[in-house]
């Protein structure tokens, strides 16, 4: 049992690294939600929420994550009202400019999933930079899904096998997991070890649907905004204290 004071100055100092997870992926769950229970507008939740991916953000290169996936928008959050949506666009526009300083001194490579279709020019334009920018970084990874769709994403994997076999370039009966995964939006990074949801949600909506076959699950009744450090941590440690058998079973007695 970590002392007091250990426990003060590393939170995880009880979690050894090999039971930590390599990837955490987070459905950001509740923005709206939050706010109309304060009775304030939909996108106070929003912009509350930025602060949410800033401390985990910081958190995930603190701990020397790998990676931290984080779903941002989804192919089928275009329903919402228009006022909404750009409030969104302008959101992760000034997220790429005021963050990609910090971006860069926490050594965060950043990723971007999904299709590019319908974000706004200016946007794509400050997303591409800080993508650019960080290219060459060599710590944890952050990974946006924005305007993205699980299903699309295996959409459009089958679609580039099914163009190599047309082509001749692949052979239909090389086609095995490894083939899927190399075509899918996520090509070279890890499957999520964790999958966080927040504002109590019990649903995968659309997420890395291929990527969390064996991925733990860790959901928290607080919406997005209210998510700390605390909670990652948490989840982290649960994560740790679970038996990962992947199909297995359980041979430790």
């Amino acid at each position: 049992m970590p002392t007091a004071s250990a426990t003060a100055a590393e939170p995880l100092a009880d979690v050894p690294a090999q039971r930590r997870p390599r990837h955490v992926a987070i459905i950001m769950d509740g923005n709206g939600r939050w706010a109309q229970r304060r009775h304030l507008p939909r996108i106070e939740g929003h912009r509350r929420g930025v602060a949410s991916v800033r401390r985990t953000v910081e958190e995930a290169a603190r701990l020397h994550l790998d990676q931290l996936t984080l779903y941002c928008l989804s192919s089928e959050n275009w329903k919402r009202p228009q006022r909404e949506l750009d409030f969104l666009m302008h959101l992760l526009e000034q997220y790429m400019i005021e963050e990609r300083s910090t971006i860069m001194r926490q050594n965060v490579t950043v990723r971007v999933i999904g299709r590019r279709e319908g974000i706004p020019t200016a946007t794509l334009a400050e997303m591409d930079k800080t993508v650019e920018l960080s290219a060459a970084n060599t710590g944890t990874r952050l990974c946006l899904a924005i305007n993205y769709g699980g299903r699309g994403e295996l959409v459009d994997g089958v679609r580039r096998i099914a163009e190599e076999a047309r082509r001749g370039t692949l052979d239909p009966a090389a086609i095995d997991e490894q083939t899927i995964s190399d075509r899918l939006y996520t090509a070279g990074m890890p499957d999520p070890d964790l999958l966080v949801r927040t504002a109590g949600e019990m649903r995968i909506s659309n997420f890395l649907l291929w990527q969390i076959s064996y991925a733990e699950l860790w959901v928290t009744e607080k919406c997005w905004p209210e998510f700390e450090i605390a909670d990652f941590h948490q989840a982290i440690r649960d994560f740790a204290s679970r038996d990962r058998k992947f199909g297995g079973i359980n041979t430790g007695g």
